[in-house]
């Protein structure tokens, strides 16, 4: 039985090119605990889930312009849109909003 979670994951891995322990890293727990998550043997915080919501939504927005393996890296590239910060970082400081408009910018074909 695959739990949201399990399938936010998978598609953060698929859509966006992340492994466990990016996505680790990103909401500041182990490798294992992602994989726990991913099995359904736990469930991150509220505030977690969110943050995952979250960037599975910028994932989603960029995977119209790039591969999965492109994603991953323009998520942890710093971004002159972005006064020079990472967009997994502002994601997971609750700044999603900053980061859909750089890819608004993307869609309307003004920054790639």
């Amino acid at each position: 039985m695959s739990t949201a979670v399990g399938r936010i994951l998978d598609e953060l891995r698929t859509r966006g090119g992340l492994q466990g322990k990016d996505i680790a890293n990103i909401v500041d727990v182990s490798a294992a605990t992602v994989s726990r998550w991913s099995n359904g043997k736990g469930t991150p915080q509220l505030r977690t889930q969110t943050v995952m919501a979250e960037l599975r939504y910028v994932i989603e927005r960029l995977s119209d312009f790039y591969a999965p393996d492109e994603t991953r890296l323009w998520l942890h590239s710093r971004h002159p849109l972005l006064n020079n910060e990472r967009a997994i970082d502002l994601v997971n400081a609750g700044r999603t909003e900053d980061v859909l408009a750089v890819i608004e910018r993307l869609d309307a074909g003004a920054y790639v």
